[in-house]
């Protein structure tokens, strides 16, 4: 295995002795207050002071939440977030693709995911693009966390980290057997069993999702365990294995094919998408008087077969002949397409991360210092091979790659506590080296890119019910890969994406029922790179100036208890994003030419004007029902704004679309059965959420009905 040379810059190496000088340095400083007794576990935002103790927007999703709306999917469930776009591919949320605050929501490339803490993506660094995700009921709750906070994390810390929480196992013995039924082939069945500090989860889930030819199943099974060491020792072990055997194809639809047969229309059964994700870590916590050391370690595989015979409506794969029926909108006969692409992946990811926090007064200032460092490895491996069959497996082999990242990254912190006012200074530090070996052509190439990244927070709590934050830090998203250093070993004029970031606003409570946050922000870059569809090659490697700035409220009201068993609560997460646009046009980085029209003042696409999630309810004992509408603004396709619909599918402005949810629960608190129904766009609209590949729409009206027995 050929491993990289690296050179740890000074910064890392200040970074590693700050780690472990700090707690010499404010070990015998007094404490502000006692260390709670915690759980081994990494949290964004944390709880409810911590929330508010934030310098930046932080929002929550409980799971009371996400059960009283019998959220199906993840990205139902982050559409109750504010400044979240969230666009759905296949109907179950497998692979959403998330956006924060404009930016384009593409495989969730510009977005941090982290589970308990730790990057739950396979290449967060080399290749940050999300062909799988998690069930939604593998977590208890769902931390969104924007602003300068996020440079406690990394390394994407410009639009949003999400950090999903697992549950804690009990120290009873106790559990569930969860099953669910509906429309659309839908089933599913989960069960969770546990006690004395270890829990064992098991789901299997299938069903048809939003097209024809395009049956999915998942299984996902995880195993958490966790062990007392002592009064402030303690250690997490978590193990889990995810897999998927789906009929998923790459191409939307043409116009023709939309009108002429529908939006459940795909021609292409012989697709097949498998995938197998193992992983664990291990999180390990030690208090040392005012200081706390929490220190997780990780590592995944990820792998992932896509067979498939069309990548994007305009694609010759299957002939021109093809192509062109499609175009038309007649129907086409895969079987006598004799061709049949795999595009093979593998991905192996590791990293270990100590985090340190230590209270303490220096200078009579009550004070904070955390500081973190973390060592992350990626390799990749990609294989392509062009089968001469629809079900051909072997064929010639066009693409055979190793990419490997290797990252040194941390940052270093120090909360300062003037009375109601916290000041946060606080840096973060990426140096990350890649590599790329091209075994067809023995050409090998290496890049690295470092960055320094400053940030300062601020939070003035005037009352009990109110407080003021605002915060401004630079922007970080390192390149992929394949953008750094192209196929023949070659280095690429190309840098990490850099912006200043700004926001400013109020968290609350009003009259003890309402709680609100509202935010406004701004989110400016100086350099942001825009990547097409690598199979469909229609979009060029590109960069330009571009400037996002919107508004944010979310506003949550609670009146359950104004009767004697129950009553009314209404919930809204709005965005409006009055400009997304480029301050320049993107400009290839192959030819230094503007591309598909850009020009300044152009809106930029996939940023919809507004998102809004508005859901009310009503509990009277044992049951709980309620309706949500989740809206979408209208939204370009490209960066020229074209009006017109192209006939391959794959430009014209996309219209703004609601879909109304409705949920109803029985849960009697004397009993250990519980029952739930919901409908999922109950009016049946149709609607598109994309076009990069051809038009994809959005999913049908979707029936389930679940019961659950918990003992």
């Amino acid at each position: 295995m050929h491993v990289i040379h690296r050179t740890i810059y000074p910064t890392a190496l200040a970074i590693a002795v700050a780690s472990l000088l700090a707690p010499i340095a404010v070990f015998s400083a007094p404490r502000s207050e006692p260390l709670p007794p915690e759980l081994p576990r990494v949290e964004v935002v944390g709880d409810d002071l911590a929330r508010r103790e934030q310098p930046g927007s932080a929002q929550v999703l409980e799971a009371e939440v996400l059960r009283s709306a019998r959220t199906l999917s993840v990205p139902e469930a982050l559409r109750k977030v504010s400044g979240v776009n969230v666009r759905d591919e296949e109907g179950f949320g497998l692979r959403p693709n998330i956006g924060i605050r404009g930016l384009n929501p593409t495989r969730s490339t510009k977005v941090l995911l982290l589970e308990d803490g730790i990057p739950a993506g396979y290449a967060p660094y080399g290749d940050n693009a999300s062909y799988y995700h998690a069930p939604l009921e593998r977590y208890e709750r769902i931390e969104v966390l924007k602003g300068v906070g996020m440079l406690r994390f990394g390394p994407q810390t410009i639009g949003g980290a999400i950090n999903y929480v697992t549950p804690m196992p009990s120290r009873e013995f106790g559990g569930y057997v969860q099953a669910v039924g509906g429309n659309l082939g839908y089933h599913s069945l989960r069960t969770r069993v546990g006690g004395a500090g270890f829990a064992l989860e098991a789901m299997d889930r299938a069903g048809d999702a939003a097209r024809e030819n395009q049956r999915l199943r998942q299984r996902d099974l995880n195993a958490k365990y966790v062990l007392d060491l002592g009064e402030d020792h303690a250690v997490t072990l978590k193990a889990s294995r995810l897999t998927e055997n789906s009929q998923v194809t790459y191409s939307g639809l043409t116009e023709a094919e939309y009108l002429h047969f529908g939006r459940r229309y795909n021609p292409f059964a012989n697709d097949s998408f498998e995938i197998a994700r193992d992983g664990g870590s291990a999180t390990h916590r030690i208090i040392f008087g005012p200081a706390t050391v929490l220190t997780s370690a990780y590592a995944y595989r990820f792998d992932r077969d896509w067979w498939r015979q069309s990548s994007t409506t305009t694609d010759t794969q299957c002939g021109i002949a093809f192509r062109d029926a499609r175009l038309r909108g007649e129907r086409v006969d895969p079987n006598g397409c004799q061709s049949i692409q795999g595009r093979l992946r593998s991905y192996e990811t590791r990293g270990i991360e100590p985090r340190l926090s230590v209270f303490h007064g220096i200078g009579g200032i009550e004070q904070e210092f955390e500081a973190s460092l973390r060592w992350h490895r990626e390799v990749q491996q990609r294989l392509q091979i062009n089968a001469t069959s629809p079900s051909g497996r072997t064929g010639t082999t066009v693409e055979d790659n190793r990419r490997e990242t290797r990252a040194i990254s941390g940052h270093l912190a120090n909360t300062f506590r003037f009375g109601n006012l916290l000041v946060l200074p606080i840096l973060r530090f990426e140096d990350v080296e890649n590599e790329r070996f091209n075994r067809l052509t023995g050409r090998r190439g290496s890049k690295g890119i470092d960055a320094v990244v400053p940030g300062l927070g601020l939070n003035w709590s005037p009352s009990e019910d109110l407080t003021v934050f605002a915060g401004w830090h630079q922007g970080f998203a390192p390149p992929r890969v394949e953008d750094l250093i192209d196929n023949a070993g070659g280095s690429v004029d190309l840098d990490a994406e850099k912006s200043r970031n700004l926001e400013v606003g109020l968290r609350g409570r009003l009259g003890g029922r309402t709680s609100f946050e509202a935010v406004a922000f701004l989110n400016d870059f100086d350099r942001q790179i825009a990547v097409g569809s690598i199979a469909g090659g229609s979009t060029p490697l590109a960069v330009g100036e571009t400037r996002y700035a919107g508004a944010e409220l979310v506003l949550d009201w609670d009146g359950r208890d104004l009767g004697s068993t129950g009553g009314p609560y209404a919930s809204a997460a709005l965005t409006w994003l009055p400009t997304a646009h480029q301050e320049a046009p993107f400009v290839a980085v192959a030819t230094g030419l503007p591309v598909g029209g850009s020009a300044s003042g152009k809106r930029l696409p996939y940023a919809p004007t507004s998102t809004a999630t508005l859901r009310a309810g009503w509990r009277r004992g044992p049951w709980d029902a309620s309706a949500e509408l989740q809206s979408v603004g209208w939204q370009w396709a490209d960066f020229a704004n074209t009006v017109a619909n192209r006939p391959d599918g794959q430009v014209g402005r996309i219209p703004g679309y609601g879909v109304v949810n409705v949920a109803v629960n029985w849960n009697p608190a004397d009993s250990a059965f519980s029952a739930f129904a919901t409908v999922k766009n109950i009016l049946d609209r149709a609607y598109i959420v994309d076009r990069t590949r051809g038009i994809l729409p959005g999913t049908p009206r979707q029936v389930a009905v679940g019961v659950q027995y918990q003992f």
